[in-house]
């Protein structure tokens, strides 16, 4: 992780199926402390009792998970909430119940969950991204050669999980998953 976050990741997300809470809580204490070293923001999947007790920045949850509405109402202000989901429908109401941004994939193929179902494209993504006020991050499949195809879209960034974690050099994986973002933002 610390790989990653030397590269310039502007946020880690703590997603452990198969830990127990204090296992998860102990894996939680330590990344916050190693992404307040360096200005990222912690997230955590599913868990928000976990995000809180580690003093993490948000939670990310999905539909079989504690609805956006139920979180909002226990957790404190400026807590984030994340939603993932692929329809339109679907964000608008999580938007209107809370959600700060929206996961919207698989964008691409991915063998990182098994579960993410058939690819949604670029156009599926983009479209989501024009229907709600609230970032849209793509997810699911991006590598550093689809990154700048992402960036082409009004997505506000991505997350990926194996194309940093399996590389040979997660700073500089970071770096050129970043960098069709950051020239984006550097245009007139």
């Amino acid at each position: 992780m610390e790989k990653a976050l030397l590269g310039g990741a502007p946020a880690i997300q703590l997603r452990e199926k198969e830990k127990s809470s204090g296992e998860l809580l102990e894996v939680g204490q330590r990344l916050r402390e190693l992404t307040g070293r360096y200005g990222a923001l912690l997230f955590v999947n599913d868990r928000f009792d976990v995000a809180l007790a580690a003093g993490a920045d948000g939670v990310h949850v999905g539909p079989e998970d504690i609805s956006v509405a139920a979180l909002r109402e226990r957790v404190p202000a400026g807590f984030i909430i994340g939603y993932s989901c692929d329809d339109v429908a679907e964000a608008r109401r999580a938007v209107g119940a809370g959600a700060d941004y929206i996961g919207c994939g698989a964008v691409y193929g991915t063998t990182t969950k098994t579960d993410a179902g058939v690819a949604i494209g670029l156009e599926r993504l983009n479209a989501m991204a024009t229907a709600v006020a609230v970032p849209v991050v793509a997810i699911g499949g991006i590598t550093p050669e689809r990154a700048g195809e992402v960036a082409a879209t009004r997505a506000a960034g991505i997350a990926v999980a194996g194309a940093v974690m399996t590389a040979e050099d997660p700073a500089e994986a970071v770096g050129c998953l970043m960098e069709p973002f950051q020239s984006r933002a550097a245009e007139p």
